[in-house]
């Protein structure tokens, strides 16, 4: 529900050619932005659509009018009309002058936090990411609102650009009873989020973009100090931030560590990893990809951790659908590539039900984690059937998973890569390594996992292996014993061989590019050969002992890539 609008008084501030268009508009309730360029005509963007609202082009007298009325701008050449929540923002040339406006339109809305009253109600410190203009901003100053008068919290806001309370000494009444400082010049902004908790004794401190590195730190030490933080960055998604080096220390900062070589054939990976480096600060990280849909991190510190391993990333994703109700869809992200596994059933219940915080699907999946089990759907007892499915938890050894994760999404496999073998349900492994590892052995042996074993990592190999592992499962036809009695029975197929699966299961009925294994320059040079009688093509690629071919779907000019 809106709150408080106050558009008349942006208008006010314009010339009479843009105004009065603007006031007439049909679609004025959805206006974002109004961007005045000098010689262009004036432009108008709403939330699906960009028009101009008018044939006259904007000169330096109409620029000169508004900031007549707008009085002066801040160091970060933002200006504001006072007891509103617009911003108005310059582009200036080489010689200091104002040669375009960016008109912001600011809006209070009530309810549009209710999605996450429960994660309110959990006293954590929430990180709000999205690109601008998706509603941070205005989600914060609901946030702020709620916590100072619904839960009595004492709230103060760092209103770096008066865009969270609005312009002037007086705070708009849409942050309720939240205090405000405001910062003279946004370069001292980690300086006034310290003062802040020095002088003011807040239990909750609201920070808007936070976005330098002294931000990062000033937001640790609040944090370590016990007050509870909510603030927003500039990101699509959590990997945004995990890649962002001046401000990655938000969520505990990035490291890179050397693995010994036993721990590296475990995991499968090589032996300089990415790990966090310390405790993040922020507790709970929420994506906005648009105003209406929520993306919820609700262990921001899990998160990261089974990023950076290139694990699957149980989120929740929550929904406005109508007044007083939410859609909640919890689902997997598959590691850095985005991919999707559908995990969970969708719930339809009232946004402040409190009993949502105990049945949220976030905690579900952690109870079906320590489980170990592989029916994913049944987390919901009023779970609809369509979108049940099972699947496999394979957990590798002396395997590079990096190789695994293209082809079984190539394939379509319902298999779910893990690098905790307590969570697997089948064990995949290089027949000489598991030989020399009798722990592995005996673990395999005591939770009945199956086994499946590969002499070499062909592709032809992994790929009848993922298959068997994927029908094995998902028919239960094959017993424990009858895949572990005939461990290192598995025949080896040539590096030829391994072409033409490629071509008839993968290039050809996909379409799709892929990369073969590497092998000597006599193997490649017959494996082209193979490659030219499909009438295909393929191209070397990779440099040392790491070429390889790459074939294509459809005929390329043959040439040797080293890079």
């Amino acid at each position: 529900m809106l709150l408080a609008d106050d558009l008349k008084q942006l208008l006010a501030v314009l010339p009479k050619f843009i105004r009065e268009p603007l006031e007439k508009h049909p679609n004025r309730e959805s206006l974002i932005e109004i961007v005045l360029d000098i010689g262009r005509r004036p432009e108008a963007r709403f939330s699906n659509t960009t028009e101009y609202f008018s044939y006259r082009t904007v000169v330096w007298q109409d620029l000169d009018l508004i900031l007549k009325k707008l009085g002066k701008f801040s160091n970060d050449n933002r200006a504001g009309i006072e007891k509103t929540l617009h911003r108005i923002s310059s582009l200036r040339n080489r010689k200091g002058s104002v040669i375009g406006l960016t008109c912001r339109i600011g809006r209070a809305f009530f309810g549009t936090v209710s999605i996450i009253r429960d994660l309110l109600e959990q006293e954590k410190s929430i990180l709000l990411l999205g690109r601008p203009g998706v509603g941070k901003t205005t989600a914060i100053r609901e946030i702020a609102r709620v916590l100072s008068d619904g839960m009595k919290k004492r709230v103060i806001i760092i209103d770096t650009s008066n865009e969270i309370a609005g312009d002037g000494d007086l705070p708009h009444p849409s942050i309720g009873k939240a205090r405000r400082m405001q910062v003279s010049n946004n370069q001292n902004q980690h300086e006034v989020m310290i003062e802040a908790v020095e002088n003011h004794m807040p239990e909750i401190i609201i920070i808007d973009e936070i976005g330098t590195e002294s931000e990062a730190f000033a937001a640790r030490t609040i944090a370590e100090r016990g007050v509870q933080l909510v603030g927003t960055a500039h990101g699509n998604a959590l990997e945004n931030l995990i890649k962002n080096p001046t401000i990655t220390d938000l969520i505990g900062g990035i490291q890179y560590v050397t693995l010994g070589d036993e721990e590296a054939k475990r995991r499968g990976s090589s032996k300089s990893i990415l790990e966090r480096k310390a405790p993040p600060t922020f507790d709970i990280a929420i994506e906005l990809p648009n105003p209406q849909t929520w993306i919820i991190h609700e262990n921001i510190e899990k998160s990261v951790d089974l990023f950076l391993q290139g694990q699957i990333v149980p989120v929740q994703k929550r929904s406005f659908i109508l007044p007083g109700k939410s859609l909640i869809d919890c689902k997997i992200i598959y590691n850095q590539t985005g991919s999707e596994f559908r995990q969970n059933n969708l719930l339809n219940r009232p946004i402040g039900d409190k009993k949502q915080k105990n049945n949220s699907p976030f905690n579900r999946l952690g109870q079906i984690e320590k489980q170990k089990t592989k029916k994913l759907a049944k987390t919901h007892s009023n779970l609809a059937p369509d979108i049940k499915q099972e699947f496999t938890f394979l957990y590798t050894y002396g395997i590079n998973i990096q190789d695994l994760k293209p082809l079984i999404k190539t394939l379509q496999l319902p298999i779910i890569l893990t690098k905790e073998i307590q969570y697997a349900d089948a064990v995949l492994a290089l027949a000489d390594l598991i030989k020399s590892n009798r722990k592995l052995k005996q673990i395999s042996h005591a939770k009945k996992l199956t086994v499946h074993t590969i002499p070499s990592p062909s592709l032809v190999l992994i790929t009848k292996a993922l298959r068997n592992l994927a029908k094995i499962h998902s028919t239960g036809s094959t017993s424990y014993e009858s895949i572990t009695s005939n461990i290192l029975s598995q025949e080896f197929l040539s590096p030829l061989e391994e072409v033409r699966l490629a071509i008839e299961e993968i290039v050809v009925p996909k379409r799709i590019a892929i990369d073969l294994f590497p092998q000597t320059s006599l193997l490649r040079k017959q494996q082209h050969e193979i490659v030219e009688h499909y009438q295909l093509n393929g191209i070397t690629v990779g440099k040392n002992n790491n070429k390889r071919i790459r074939i294509f779907p459809t005929p390329t000019i043959n040439q040797e890539v080293i890079f």
